[in-house]
């Protein structure tokens, strides 16, 4: 619960700082890229830690950290190239529709970073929630599992919410359920941004490289 509190605190933290560093005047891109940087690197220790204790989902969350690092790397790459200060300022001529809205409207990139967030927190507490009570039980040593290597196998010994546990685990798989097309809706704005950067910079590319006509 612990590192969950603090994650949270980190999350909305993060929507603060921009608005923070605008209002005095402190921006950079320095800070923008360290910004993108932060947000990639926490994002992605959550998603390791989550491949350990989902290891049948250990694939799509590998897959989660490659989409979330590229898409972002090449569209911070991609404005930088063409001039602009932030990932975040995108060029309406050239950004489709959707994804305009997610970087223009600071009410939906709010809403999408939270809602994407809130579902792997409660993944990440669904699963903390499982081990602790098989450690507590000593199923995972019954299924040969070690104690220290996180992992919801031991769910399939019959543990449950246990009383006076199961309103707080029901609210938690409440909130995985109600998050999960937010979450879904972030990664395709990710593979919309992979793909939209990647064809400016082949168009920048092709501009560059053309030989100019005496």
């Amino acid at each position: 619960m612990t590192a969950g509190a603090l994650y949270s605190i980190s999350c909305l933290l993060d929507a603060a700082d921009g608005q923070a560093a605008r209002y005095f005047g402190q921006t950079s891109r320095f800070g923008a890229v360290l910004d993108m940087v932060t947000d990639r690197s926490t994002t992605s220790c959550l998603l390791v830690y989550l491949s350990l204790t989902f290891p049948r989902l250990t694939l799509l969350f590998q897959t989660l950290i490659a989409l979330d690092l590229s898409s972002h790397y090449l569209q911070m790459y991609s404005s930088l190239i063409l001039g602009a200060g932030s990932h975040k300022n995108v060029d309406p001529k050239k950004t489709s529709w959707l994804l305009r809205q997610y970087y223009t409207n600071n009410v939906v990139l709010f809403l999408v970073c939270a809602g994407n967030e809130l579902f792997f927190i409660a993944l990440y507490l669904l699963g903390t929630w499982h081990v602790e009570n098989a450690k507590s039980s000593g199923a995972l040593e019954k299924l040969g599992v070690g104690a220290g290597y996180p992992t919801v196998a031991a769910a399939g010994a019959g543990l449950g919410p246990t009383d006076g546990q199961g309103a707080g685990y029901y609210a938690l798989v409440a909130l995985t359920v109600v998050t999960f097309p937010v979450c879904a809706l972030k990664q395709f704005l990710n593979v919309v941004q992979l793909v939209g950067a990647s064809r400016n910079l082949a168009r920048q590319d092709r501009l560059t490289n053309t030989p100019k006509v005496k």
